[in-house]
């Protein structure tokens, strides 16, 4: 009662102070007062005058707790905000790339020579691409796959049509034998050395053996070895000569090596500089390209250490030999989105080769399906790597070396690939963006046993279905709603907790003094 007469006094004292003598504003000062009373009344959170408040320990102590209760929970609301939420299915394939399908890959054959190292491609529906140049590149490389010089030469190996004489009469032998013993002697002798490693059982070889001694027996004559002394054609036996053989790298028969003297020692730390011959095999061929190996060679030549090869004219029919044994084979290749093949082999269509001698052991740097991921593409992929991107090259990095021997001869090695895609897309702004498409595979291996020339096979086979990766973001309202009941709701629990504990104490303490509730 007595707050309440203060109060009316207070409004009346106001009321005459505002009746008073010249105040012109009295009404609208009245009517301001009225509103703001009104305005009051519905206020959600009246004040308590800060001296009718009690503060206690049991009250401090849970304010701390509700505090570090309401961290706690936003910074859980917040990991799981900011968390990568995705559904994923199953649906029909809708690639946007049409019907074929891109292999990229990068291969080290420690023991496969780049001479005849060939990629070819065939599938269920008949195609059959041999010897794939184009989008292939091939790197000479030594048993530890370390590259021994520039990119091996990309074009095809040229067709041989004449592999021999029409009318084969055999002359005699006008060639030198060469073995191991006496090979160094006759290429430091000689400034140009041809010879012809060749194999008995071979039919390439047989049918260029008696044209090999005719144009033997034609160059002996036009340029007599003791008197003239530039050009001498010899024969290696190469399965009497096996280690001269795979010291020149030989794996096919026959093959006609052209030695010269002295070149590119320094370059080469003493080996000599030496090239292939593909071109034809009659006699009037071979003799036609041995008068091209001596026309820019001095009759004095086979006196001096070293040669100028600046005026060495280019026979398209000869290349550069292979320095070391092994190959690097990298590149990519397009093939139709249906079972198939990708097949790497030693092949020509004028050679031969011994199945025995041919080590296809490979190490696995990258063979993957699909367009190659950007940056951006990525960087996405690294951010969702828990969800997608673990097997889109699963193969790298593998390595499947066959130690060469009697057991493990005549090896093909051959990889099973099941090719699914995998679509991700995001639903943001309310339209469905597409972040990242690729092939992801599993991969099985095994080692196969064959009396033909062994080859690597990477069978593949792409899936009708495709995975669909959904990401879904999390609105924000939902995140700020969240917030606040967890603000809200801890705050009331820890209130309805302070009031349960003090009037628990309460109780406590007028039990002690023997009061009655």
């Amino acid at each position: 009662d007595a707050i309440n007469i203060e109060g009316k006094a207070a409004v009346l004292w106001t009321l005459g102070d505002l009746s008073a003598p010249g105040r012109s504003d009295t009404p609208a000062r009245c009517h301001a007062m009225i509103s703001s009373s009104k305005l009051k009344s519905v206020d959600f959170y009246r004040k308590i005058p800060r001296d009718l408040t009690e503060a206690s320990l049991s009250g401090a102590g849970l304010s701390i707790f509700a505090a570090l209760a309401m961290v706690f929970l936003f910074g859980m609301e917040l990991s799981s905000y900011l968390a990568v939420n995705t559904t994923t299915s199953v649906i029909v394939d809708r690639s946007s790339d049409g019907e074929f399908l891109r292999i990229d890959f990068n291969l080290s054959f420690p023991a496969l020579s780049c001479e005849f190292a060939s990629v070819d491609v065939s599938d269920v529906l008949g195609t059959n691409r041999l010897n794939i140049t184009k989008t292939v590149r091939k790197f000479s490389i030594d048993r530890n796959l370390v590259p021994t010089g520039s990119e091996f030469h990309a074009g095809p190996i040229p067709t041989v049509n004449k592999h021999g004489d029409d009318v084969e009469e055999y002359h005699g032998d006008g060639s030198v034998a060469l073995s191991s013993r006496n090979f160094d002697s006759y290429s430091h002798l000689y400034p140009v050395l041809v010879v012809n490693f060749y194999a008995p059982w071979c039919y390439w070889s047989n049918r260029l053996k008696p044209s090999w001694e005719k144009a033997a027996q034609i160059i002996r004559e036009r340029y007599d070895p003791e008197m003239d002394g530039r050009i001498l054609l010899g024969k290696v036996d190469c399965t009497e000569e096996v280690e001269l053989c795979k010291r020149h790298h030989i794996q096919g028969y026959p093959s006609i090596r052209i030695f010269h003297k002295g070149s590119d020692m320094k370059e080469n730390q003493g080996h000599h500089d030496h090239d292939s011959y593909y071109g034809e095999r009659d006699t009037e061929s071979l003799v036609a390209a041995m008068e091209t190996y001596v026309a820019n060679i001095p009759k004095e030549a086979h006196v001096l250490a070293l040669e100028d090869k600046s005026n060495r004219t280019v026979d398209p029919a000869k290349r550069p030999a292979p320095m070391t044994g092994g190959c690097r084979i990298e590149g990519f290749v397009r093939v139709k989105k249906v079972p198939g093949s990708v097949v790497i082999s030693a092949r020509s269509g004028s050679h031969s080769f011994d199945p025995s001698q041919i080590n296809v052991s490979h190490y696995v740097t990258t063979f993957s399906f699909g367009k190659r991921l950007s940056s951006k593409m990525f960087n996405e992929l690294k951010r969702l790597f828990p969800y997608v991107g673990g097997h889109h090259d699963r193969l790298a990095g593998q390595s499947y070396i066959v130690k060469h021997g009697d057991v493990n001869a005549n090896v093909t090695i051959e990889h099973y690939l099941q090719i699914v895609k995998t679509e991700l897309v995001t639903l943001r702004y309310a339209k469905e963006l597409k972040v990242l498409e690729e092939y992801e595979y599993t991969a099985h291996s095994s080692l196969v046993h064959s009396f033909y020339v062994p080859v690597v096979k990477f069978h593949f086979e792409p899936s009708p279905m495709q995975v669909l990766v959904t990401e879904l973001p999390k609105s924000f309202s939902h995140f700020i709603t969240n917030v606040c009941a967890i603000i809200g709701g801890v705050f009331t629990v820890a209130g309805i907790l302070d009031s349960i504990l003090h009037n628990t104490l309460r109780l406590v303490k007028k039990v002690e003094l023997g009061k009655d509730i």
